[in-house]
Order: structure tokens, then sequence, then C-alpha cells
């Protein structure tokens, strides 16, 4: 994954440069908790906090089938995710643009099973079957989004606006 990446001068301090998509990605790994925003029917906002694992360059998280999410991605795919820090001056907040993609191989979905389990510990076991996770909170469906666009908010000193561009989407004013 090679993205267009660029420091955008009217939020950035001039000593800031542009942070590297490897340290983004690294982050977006490390990360514990993700807030996920998708577009209702009736075109409102639903945001929730959720957790995901970074893999094949995406972040997949998974919802049941009957979750306000779920419903939501049903009609609209069209996503963002975000993490980072509650502080002000310190830090470095995430933004990921994408399309919440279903998955649903299975060789795939046992991979992102183990991810699930090495990151957040054995009471986040699933099994896979029927091209879905399964646990104790019953089926989960599992999204896989890529970055189409991605920006990155240092905070602090020198703070700046680094944006990433993927797969050639095009400049937005």
């Amino acid at each position: 994954m090679d993205p267009r990446t660029s420091l955008d001068p009217r939020y950035s301090d001039p000593k800031a440069a542009p942070l590297s998509w490897s340290d983004a990605a690294a982050r977006l790994a490390a990360a514990e908790v993700y807030w996920l925003t998708t577009v209702r029917p009736d075109g409102r906002p639903h945001v929730t906090p959720l957790i995901a694992v970074w893999s094949e360059d995406a972040l997949h998280f998974c919802t049941g089938p009957d979750e306000r999410k779920a419903r939501n991605l049903a009609e609209n795919t069209s996503v963002v995710l975000t993490t980072g820090s509650a502080a002000l001056g310190e830090g470095l907040d995430l933004v990921v643009e994408g399309e919440a993609a279903r998955v649903t191989d299975e060789h795939v979905l046992r991979g992102l099973a183990e991810a699930y389990v090495e990151k957040y510990g054995p009471e986040w076991r699933f099994e896979v079957r029927d091209g879905a996770f399964v646990g104790d909170g019953g089926t989960a469906l599992v999204f896989a989004v890529a970055p189409r666009t991605a920006f990155g908010f240092a905070k602090g000193e020198p703070f700046g606006q680094t944006r990433w561009r993927f797969r050639g989407e095009e400049e937005q004013a």
C-alpha cells in the first residue's frame, strides 16, 4: 500500500512534516478502541465504539446481523473509523474513510478470529461457521474497511494534519 501523502499547511505547524503511512498503519494495528460511523437509512449518522483488527491493509470489525450498524451497512457501505487519544496537547488521532465490505471467506475469517484472540485475549474467541463469526453472543458478520482516504492529526509540538489518498482518490477541496 503506497498512498499519496500530503501535509495540509492550513492545519499544521511550519515545523511539522507529514507522517508516514507505515507509522499510521502500525498505530491503527495497535489501537484498542475505534469509533465507527455509519449512515442510517434516513441519512442520519450513527456512531458506536467497537474493537477491530488490522490485517491485509484493512481494519476488520464484527457486528451482529440485527445491530443498527449492520442494518445501516445493508443500505450504505460508506463508513468512517476513528481512533486516537482524548488528550488535546499530545498524541495522534487517525481517521479512516472507506467502504465496509463483508468478509465471508472461511480461511480469511479463521485468520481474523486468531487475530482477535491475539490482540484482545481469549474472551474474544470466535468459531467460524457459514461465512461469519460465532461466539457467546451469537453470530457476528465481519467487515473489512480498506482506507480510501485517511487523516492523521498530530497533537502537541509540532501539530500537523497528514492526508493519505489510496487507489487514485480524487483531490478534495
